[in-house]
């Protein structure tokens, strides 16, 4: 740690505050200069989403050879990772919050691991020192008029990181949105800050819905009544959902996570959040992932507020809003209503993430929805809706959480319903190739009385 100290120092050296008119100058060095102090054994958390910081995991990619042992940390990261490739396995490993696609094969391989938390308490992890962060490396926006940059696309955990990190170093990039709420930092507050131009990372979801996405989303939004507060997870049928929710009025946005689809909604005046009655008026996320479109509207844009993950996705604070519609999806759900969404078996392929938050904290809001959305079928026509989740699956909300099961074949309520009744349930909204053989698992399980699936 003494060298890594010494380039701390070097770095510390390059602020030049300016106190007579409250700017802050700092110099920029390269890349290279600023990540030589990341010595073996280090834990770095790596800024995620549309916000990874590439120049930086670029020049860190390049020290290989001399690291051994280098724990990253992140939630998700979109765009190619130098670091995860084979080839560095001696040099760095992923330990991560989230698994995103570019880390998949890692975290599944003998040079990663996965951390199974709640998005909403990965800040616990750094403030009681449960993982003490060395390095943060962040994207951030250019210093304003004040010195302060902003965290941009990515507040979510970043800013906690950040703020209990021995050693903070930041990409500035014009390209990075400035956006409003808790991800301003000072420029005094950065111990490195290196010029940056990469375009940031684009995801399309609502472009290429399929047919079943399609009717998912006609189905969610019939249960979506006016003034409701929308909680969006990721993937295509969010935005298949935003796309069918023209007849709406007054619609709010309280959520981990948002993209594209929201744009017209809110260009139509469909949504307001004038009925919200937590940051009332202002869409509030912790992260945002979508095209260029979205990045530019997000820009200084005061009806955004990005808060951190631990606010956002704090039970209390969604159940205080009305009429909480939390969509999150699921990569397939037992006859019992156990969802697994983080998983394939034992196969790693994504994370908790904010899930069972928001479908906790729509359960407890006045006249609120926890829904749960997926096609009936796989890609290869396997059934999602099964009579065991597969060995080794994960389950990351519980059958005692879920209420409302949505398919492109209807939607399932289970809230009230005892295990038989919900088997049933889920049967009829499963794919009809599949239904002989789950009421044969029903009957099998239940006895031959096959009851309806709304109960007497």
């Amino acid at each position: 740690m003494a060298c890594l100290t010494k380039v701390i120092q070097e770095m510390r050296a390059n602020h030049v505050l300016c106190a007579s008119n409250n700017k802050t100058a700092m110099k920029y060095i390269s890349a290279w200069e600023a990540v030589k102090g990341i010595q073996s054994g280090d834990r770095i958390f790596v800024h995620g989403s549309a916000a990874t910081p590439l120049t930086l995991i670029h020049a860190l990619a390049q020290e290989a050879p001399r690291l051994r042992n280098v724990e990253i940390m992140a939630v998700s990261t979109l765009g190619p990772l130098a670091i995860a490739q084979p080839e560095y396995r001696e040099s760095f490993y992923f330990n991560s919050l989230f698994v995103s696609e570019n880390i998949r094969a890692m975290v599944n391989s003998d040079q990663g691991e996965y951390i199974p938390i709640f998005l909403s308490e990965i800040p616990k992890l750094f403030e009681k020192k449960i993982l003490p962060v060395d390095v943060a490396l962040l994207h951030v926006s250019m210093p304003d008029k004040h010195g302060y940059c902003s965290l941009g696309t990515s507040v979510d955990v970043a800013k906690s990181a950040a703020r209990h990190a021995h050693t903070v170093i930041a990409q500035v990039n014009p390209a990075m949105p400035r956006t409003h709420g808790d991800g301003f930092m000072h420029v005094s507050q950065f111990h490195a800050l290196v010029q940056a131009h990469d375009a940031l990372p684009e995801v399309r979801y609502g472009d290429r819905l399929t047919e079943s996405e399609e009717k998912i989303g006609k189905l969610i939004a019939e249960l979506v009544e006016d003034g409701s507060t929308l909680q969006l997870g990721i993937g295509a049928i969010p935005d298949a959902v935003l796309q069918s929710l023209g007849h709406c009025q007054d619609l709010g946005i309280h959520t981990e996570m948002f993209s594209d689809g929201v744009l017209p909604l809110l260009e139509k005046g469909v949504i307001t959040n004038a009925r919200k009655k937590k940051h009332p008026g202002k869409v509030v996320s912790a992260f945002a992932i979508g095209t260029n479109r979205l990045y530019q509207f997000i820009d200084d844009n005061p009806a955004f507020a990005f808060l951190e993950a631990d606010y956002v996705n704090d039970t209390r604070v969604i159940r205080a809003n009305p009429n909480v519609v939390a969509i999150n999806s699921a990569i397939e759900i037992d006859l019992t209503g156990q969802v697994c969404a983080d998983s394939i078996g034992t196969y790693q392929y994504s994370g908790v993430g904010g899930q069972m938050d928001f479908i906790r904290g729509a359960s407890l809001s006045e006249g609120g929805k926890p829904i749960i959305a997926l096609c009936s079928a796989t890609k290869k026509g396997g059934s999602k809706i099964v009579p065991q989740l597969k060995p080794g699956a994960g389950v990351v909300s519980t059958r005692a959480h879920v209420h409302y099961v949505v398919t492109e074949y209807g939607v399932a309520y289970l809230y009230g319903k005892n295990l038989h009744q919900r088997a049933v349930a889920l049967m009829n909204i499963a794919h009809p190739d599949h239904r002989e053989a789950l009421e044969k698992e029903i009957r099998q399980r239940f006895g031959a009385r096959l009851v309806a699936a709304q109960g007497r």
